[in-house]
């Protein structure tokens, strides 16, 4: 299923969503988006090349990235992939989703913000 301009009732699943952040300001290889996952979660995320390669796979089959060239490194074919315009338009609506949903988090922490506690008069009835 490809990511249409509604993606209000459908979101991106975590590594896709890591996968796109990582193309979204240029193209790269397999290894350098592992490289830049680690970088945008500042290392908190170590995605596996398992993960990777079957996120990019979907992520193809979606339209939403594609293949901006190949090459022969050291005997290998290693294949660079870029954003495509629907892949940039999934992000930023994306981006909206989650922009919105700390928004509401926030709002409501703020509602339930501890308020000051009265003090209990512990001497009733004295004077």
């Amino acid at each position: 299923m490809i990511y249409g301009s509604r993606m209000a009732d459908r979101q991106l699943q975590e590594p896709a969503r890591l996968v796109l952040t990582a193309l979204a300001d240029e193209p790269r290889h397999g290894y350098a988006i592992l490289q830049e996952v680690l970088a945008i979660t500042e290392g908190r995320t170590r995605m596996l090349t398992g993960t990777l390669y079957t996120a990019l796979d979907r992520l193809l089959q979606q339209g939403l990235i594609r293949i901006a060239h190949e090459e022969v490194v050291a005997g290998r074919l290693r294949r660079n992939f870029e954003l495509t315009e629907q892949g940039r338009l999934t992000l930023t609506e994306e981006t909206q989703r989650l922009r919105a949903g700390v928004a509401e988090a926030e709002r409501r922490l703020a509602l339930g913000a501890p308020r000051p506690r009265p003090t209990l008069r512990t001497n009733w009835g004295t004077a």
